[in-house]
């Protein structure tokens, strides 16, 4: 921790083919009004239309703003470490996961870092009293229900949106899990980590947000992303019970 200042918290926001989004989405975060030493930190998949390159220019005017272009072993999951990596070698005391798209609103992250006061994780949810989920289409809605009721009867984790990539981090936390550690390379990073935690007793908490579908671009999400998250999920987690990494009551 930073004795005697303000907390310093990376917002970091994995991207691939974000240009649409990034430069307003990074200009909304640095305007909030937090009491943090607020740093933004983009991890981006050397994205060909140049969500990295507009990140870079935004870099060289604001110090507030960081950009990690990754060339090697590229996907939202390995994405997801090198950024977690590079937040804590900027210092973090507190780090902030988010989309690159607007369906995390930076609204919210005030109520992340306020809550984090108390607890070592805090989700963005949208399943708890308050949350919402909107702008989608029935079917997507009816594939997050599936997934969830899956994942918490195979997990049993005590959190209601267990997909959520909207959340908090202690320094602790992440430092604990061990990101040289984690198998995920794709989208199933965010349970993976989630899991760790809940096994090693962490205290997590959910908030209400909203969760809106992007403005601009393409979902990344597809079947064969969905059953390869999955099929990972379950790898992992008969990985960490053969290792005999159990929660802590």
């Amino acid at each position: 921790m930073n004795t005697g200042h303000s907390q310093r918290a990376v917002i970091m926001i994995p991207t691939y083919n974000e240009r649409e989004n990034i430069r307003e989405l990074v200009e909304e975060i640095l305007r909030l009004p937090v009491d943090h030493d607020l740093q933004v930190l983009v991890a981006d998949d050397n994205s060909p239309d140049g969500t990295g390159l507009i990140v870079e220019e935004m870099a060289e005017r604001d110090p507030r703003v960081h950009v990690l272009i990754r060339k090697k072993r590229r996907g939202r999951g390995a994405a997801g470490i090198d950024g977690f990596k590079k937040a804590l070698e900027l210092g973090a005391d507190l780090v902030v996961e988010m989309d690159g798209d607007f369906s995390h609103q930076p609204r919210f992250i005030p109520d992340l870092l306020a809550a984090v006061a108390d607890y070592d994780l805090v989700l963005g949810s949208r399943f708890v009293t308050g949350g919402k989920d909107t702008d989608r289409n029935f079917i997507r809605k009816f594939v997050t229900i599936c997934v969830r009721a899956f994942i918490r009867s195979r997990f049993h984790i005590p959190v209601r949106d267990v997909s959520s990539g909207f959340r908090c981090f202690r320094r602790e936390v992440l430092e604990r899990v061990d990101l040289d550690d984690l198998i995920s390379v794709g989208p199933s990073i965010v349970l993976e980590i989630l899991y760790k935690t809940f096994l090693l007793g962490y205290k997590i908490i959910e908030i209400p947000i909203e969760f809106i579908d992007r403005r601009k671009g393409r979902t990344k999400l597809t079947l064969l992303t969905l059953v390869e998250t999955l099929v990972m999920a379950l790898k992992f987690k008969k990985m960490y019970t053969a290792s005999g990494l159990k929660a802590i009551k």
